[in-house]
């Protein structure tokens, strides 16, 4: 698919963050994923919420089906992940999910992945290749100064250039280095984990 392009990258631009909530590894129990619907990086639009297995195979198709079940689908312009890894090792594969949603996707990840220790920790799993396929297919790992202070975060694209796919992360991100969309989804996704633990 051809990227998406943008004439103009909009303050208000609404954006979808999706993060995935507090977990027990090792277990074949299931995660809440929640995603956070943003105007840019001020106005709150709306929550989603969908669940993925630890260490399953189903984040990609359970993110694309609660973004495209969602009645704010048509208002949002792109989809900013916590990384690609929910769930523990649920691999998303952002190409197949700009496919199957027709948005651009921006994986970002405030440290810089450790694809050896990564790979490593694979081969304890099934289906090893096909998760280790969905890292390699995701790109390079690109560094971006999101505001002016010297830390910065790093970022894996699909459906989108790597120009807009920062200006996106710089206009968005209002409160922290990561887009506020994000920040506010794992507020949301970690405090529902820690409220389940108390029934």
């Amino acid at each position: 698919m051809a990227l998406k392009r943008f004439r103009c990258i909009k303050p208000e631009i609404r954006v979808l963050g999706v993060d995935d909530g507090i977990f027990v590894p090792h277990t074949k129990s299931k995660v809440n994923v929640i995603g956070v619907v943003y105007r840019g990086g001020y106005w709150l639009d709306g929550v989603m919420r969908t669940e993925v297995i630890v260490d399953g195979m189903d984040a990609t198709e359970k993110i694309a089906s609660m973004i495209k079940k969602s009645p704010h689908y048509n208002q949002l312009r792109v989809v900013v992940l916590d990384g690609i890894t929910f769930a523990g090792f649920n691999m998303v594969d952002i190409n197949e999910l700009f496919k199957r949603i027709d948005l651009p996707v921006i994986a970002v990840t405030r440290e810089k992945p450790d694809l050896v220790q990564i790979k490593k920790a694979l081969e304890n799993l099934p289906e090893r290749e096909r998760r280790w396929n969905a890292i390699e297919s995701a790109g390079k790992i690109i560094k971006v100064q999101t505001r002016n202070t010297e830390e910065a975060v790093y970022m894996q694209i699909a459906g989108v250039s790597q120009k807009d796919a920062e200006k996106i992360l710089r206009n968005t991100s209002t409160r922290s280095n990561i887009p506020e969309a994000l920040r506010v989804a794992h507020i949301i996704a970690s405090g529902l984990a820690r409220s389940e633990e108390k029934i």
